[in-house]
């Protein structure tokens, strides 16, 4: 078996690479839409939390810390996806997603208050959970690995486009009509897709292993989790995501309107931009790991990089030294976006990570290893988002950020250190 630390393995020429049919790209699209409606939704409260704090009568950091329900279902589901994913076909697994999700929506639009809103939150998790893995599972199942390291990043740089929507667009739709237009705008588009699906995605049956009782099923997941293989992949993952969630999903929108005076317009059109380099980041990463295949060494610099720049950008926070250095009260938001943009771009980069996991698994296993690492990406952003609530409320924003650099970092130099080549060799 391959060494996930040495992933510049000899790759099959493009040329001799299977051609990618017509019905599966479409079929790989119409998937993503699902997740395209995920990061929607769970980036909805980043441009309205201020609006849906005082309609649901919570103090806005309560209605944050409900919001991280959301991560925890989707991390809690993880497990059963990936084991439905291998048992099942990928198009009913997704149609009963859908179904979930148009339910959850429609929920969190007629929401009343923090316990009603908790369980919409609650139920739009558990029904998002496999919306990323259902497209990537197709992926990892009918194309070869360097096919799959790029899909895998277009796969990424599309569903992100859920948070385009999510920035101007929903700001203006939250102006116009209140944030429970953007719930069931949401659940209106889950039906459309859901038609599709049934249209377009096959309903292929997976390959027949040996079947064993489901609840072994769902243990092999977290020991492939825990394995020392994939270890440090795990590691890792509990925190790439989540900064990047956390940060777009919830403290980029009061950071941008509270510290620097921006309106909820203007704010949107930052975290357009914002956006615009979460979507371009997967795919780019994609193409950089199928040029060079330096997975390990590129993690490794753009996320202590991407660490650095939340220290800067805090640091320019109202009487925080950069600030003072420059002989300002506080810096533009200018700067703001700036920082943002290549955050983005450098923390964006899990299709690396997607296929460090797809490297070192087989394909009867490959559902449940990408669920582990799934469930340590939506884990991690779950805990992260209810650790950085209680920070804000008692050290502000700033601080948020700083605190997101020391996980970021810390995750990382572990990861490193676990996929190094005589440690992966041991685990081998």
């Amino acid at each position: 078996m391959n060494s996930a630390a040495e992933p510049a393995m000899k790759i099959q020429p493009e040329a001799d690479a299977p051609r990618i049919s017509v019905a599966l790209m479409a079929a790989l699209v119409i998937l993503t839409c699902g997740h395209v409606l995920s990061n929607l939704l769970r980036t909805t409260p980043a441009v309205a939390l201020d609006l849906m704090a005082a309609d649901l009568k919570s103090p806005a950091q309560t209605v944050a810390a409900l919001t991280s329900a959301y991560h925890f279902f989707f991390a809690l589901l993880q497990i059963p996806i990936g084991v439905a994913l291998d048992r099942y076909s990928i198009r009913s697994v997704s149609l009963v997603l859908f179904a979930g999700t148009v339910t959850g929506a429609s929920l969190a639009a007629t929401s009343s208050g923090p316990v009603s809103f908790f369980v919409a939150q609650a139920m739009i998790g558990m029904a998002t959970s496999g919306m990323l893995m259902c497209p990537m599972a197709l992926a990892a199942k009918k194309l070869t690995p360097v096919q799959f390291g790029l899909w895998s990043g277009l796969i990424l740089s599309l569903g992100n486009a859920g948070m385009l929507l999510s920035s101007s667009p929903l700001a203006y739709v939250v102006e116009h009509w209140g944030w429970r237009a953007g719930f069931w705008i949401a659940a209106a588009a889950g039906v459309v897709v859901a038609g599709l699906v049934m249209l377009i995605v096959p309903a292929d049956k997976p390959v027949r292993g040996e079947r064993r009782a489901l609840f072994a099923e769902m243990g092999t997941v977290v020991r492939l989790g825990m394995s020392p293989l994939l270890r440090g992949i795990v590691i890792l993952a509990f925190v790439s995501l989540a900064v990047q969630i956390v940060l777009r999903g919830l403290w980029a929108g009061p950071w941008l309107m509270n510290l620097k005076g921006l309106s909820r317009i203007e704010a949107g059109n930052a975290l357009a931009l914002f956006t615009v380099a979460l979507v371009v980041a997967p795919a780019l990463s994609g193409i950089l790991d199928r040029k060079f295949g330096k997975r390990r060494l590129l993690l490794l610099v753009t996320q202590l990089l991407a660490a650095a720049l939340f220290v800067v950008m805090a640091l320019g926070a109202p009487g925080y030294p950069l600030a003072s250095a420059f002989g300002l009260t506080l810096m533009p938001a200018s700067f703001d976006v700036v920082m943002l943009v290549s955050i983005g771009l450098l923390v964006c980069v899990q299709p690396l990570i997607y296929a460090m996991t797809r490297q070192v698994s087989g394909l009867e296993n490959v559902g449940k290893a990408m669920s582990a690492v799934n469930l340590s990406f939506f884990l991690g952003t779950a805990v992260m988002q209810s650790v950085t609530s209680p920070i804000a409320a008692a050290w502000g924003l700033p601080a948020v950020l700083i605190s997101m650099a020391v996980f970021l970092t810390v995750c990382t130099l572990i990861f490193f250190v676990l996929t190094r080549p005589a440690a992966q060799r041991g685990a081998a």
